[in-house]
């Protein structure tokens, strides 16, 4: 049994340290199990299940850290992985970027955990695969999908007082439908912690019919379009400018949060008034763990707020080296929107191109935050508020950055990819090519 409780974690944790020699140690101890499915051409190809528990032992002394890690849990092979730990760490070189161990931290109850999720059996994934796969039947298209469920639990406990735990579970469909000809292609992809979010049926009935309204795409000319991009398309390009939210990077001259001659763009309107962005931990559509991997405190947090760049996030280290107060990066991103709907978005559309998502997105200009990549899974070309036609695909050169500055509308966010994202209308988006890839 993979998913121990916070006692159990902490007995464990507790008898580690008990066998420490060193000046601090820190130990984790982090378990998973689940299974998957995966099928293409209509039919189920493997399925798995994982049970998984693991512990890992952080020895320093002074300033040289050794680290070694272990999946046996009787006493002997714990004192043999913490004495291993305390081997490396007499060898290590120091660590110039040394920080201290945290004492005690309180954290709040996070609500990742659904016990209708954890209780998902192979029968229940064997259930939610067959409905995608009678769509495609149905419709005479080819799908191949992956559908997977986990539960996990995470916890850290050192020398000097800290210890957090959390428990989590996650589902998680993707599935792409063509037709039998291979002109037509569509895609969904989602995921939740609760199982009873998750629609199988109605996500393939998506993916069917793209697959389908895809097929027979007409060649236009590339250029600068108004683009109605799904929340999967907004999701792709934005995760990168995500990362961008850091204050070292920034410094150091490596992001687009980098002011030219030093300093960065923190206080700066960098977008559209009309974007705002946070994390939240405890947003009950999006919520993760409410501690960070250096054990401190996970809060809402606002990163953009009416277009303006409020904070940064610091480490420990590099929070002390500039004076400031740690600030940990959130995992649960949100982009605020309004309540249209991606039709209605598309019906305010006079003439425009609508993206089910990108792919294939690499870096050009880490400084602009340019991307270059490709349209995939159902491009459709827009006018008088209807969809016309389904297009060729589209190489893309934009910046996220310029993108947010050329927002007209969004819409109301939803769950995908990297956060709660919106679908969005954003004029003047740059397509630099055809591409021929369906």
């Amino acid at each position: 049994m993979a998913i121990l409780s916070k006692e159990e974690a902490q007995a464990i944790l507790k008898k580690v340290l008990s066998f420490s020699k060193a000046e601090s140690c820190e130990v984790s101890l982090n378990g998973s199990n689940g299974g998957n499915i995966r099928y293409a051409r209509n039919a189920v190809s493997t399925a798995g299940q994982i049970d998984v528990m693991s512990l890992s032992v952080n020895s320093t002394f002074g300033k040289k850290t050794g680290s070694a890690s272990i999946n046996e849990f009787d006493d002997a092979s714990l004192k043999k992985v913490v004495s291993r730990a305390e081997e490396l760490a007499k060898l290590a070189p120091e660590n110039p970027e040394f920080m201290p161990l945290l004492g005690p931290q309180t954290f709040d109850e996070s609500a990742t955990y659904n016990a209708t999720t954890a209780a998902i059996t192979p029968d229940t994934r064997a259930e939610m695969v067959g409905k995608s796969l009678g769509v495609a039947k149905a419709a005479n298209l080819d799908a191949a999908g992956f559908l997977e469920n986990s539960t996990r639990f995470n916890s850290v406990m050192n020398s000097k007082g800290l210890f957090a735990y959390n428990k989590s579970t996650n589902v998680s469909f993707s599935v792409t439908i063509r037709n039998k000809e291979g002109t037509g292609s569509g895609y969904v992809e989602q995921d939740f912690n609760d199982l009873n979010k998750m629609d199988v049926l109605a996500l393939s009935k998506i993916a069917a019919s793209k697959a389908t309204g895809s097929a027979g795409a007409k060649a236009i000319e590339p250029g600068k379009y108004t683009v109605i991009l799904e929340p999967l398309a907004a999701s792709d390009i934005l995760s990168n400018m995500f990362r961008g939210f850091d204050a070292r990077s920034a410094d150091e001259g490596r992001s687009f949060m980098s002011k030219k001659g030093g300093g960065t763009r923190l206080g700066e309107q960098l977008f559209s008034e009309n974007v705002n962005i946070y994390s939240d931990p405890m947003n009950p559509e999006l919520p993760s763990a409410t501690w960070s991997g250096d054990g401190l405190a996970l809060k809402r947090t606002d990163w953009v707020k009416n277009g303006v760049v409020k904070n940064l996030a610091y480490s420990r280290f590099w929070a002390e080296k500039k004076g400031v107060a740690p600030l940990p990066f959130g995992r649960s991103m949100v982009i605020e929107g309004g309540t249209q709907s991606l039709q209605d978005l598309i019906k305010s559309t006079e003439k425009g191109i609508l993206v089910t998502r990108f792919w294939y997105i690499r870096s050009v200009d880490p400084q602009t935050l340019l991307l270059t990549g490709l349209t995939r899974d159902g491009t459709f070309y827009i006018e008088n508020g209807e969809i016309k036609f389904p297009i060729k695909n589209f190489r893309f050169n934009e910046s996220p950055v310029i993108m947010l500055n050329n927002v007209e509308a969004l819409g109301k966010p939803v769950r995908t990819g990297s956060g709660m994202i919106p679908p969005m209308k954003i004029k003047d988006f740059t397509f630099s090519s055809l591409s021929d890839a369906v």
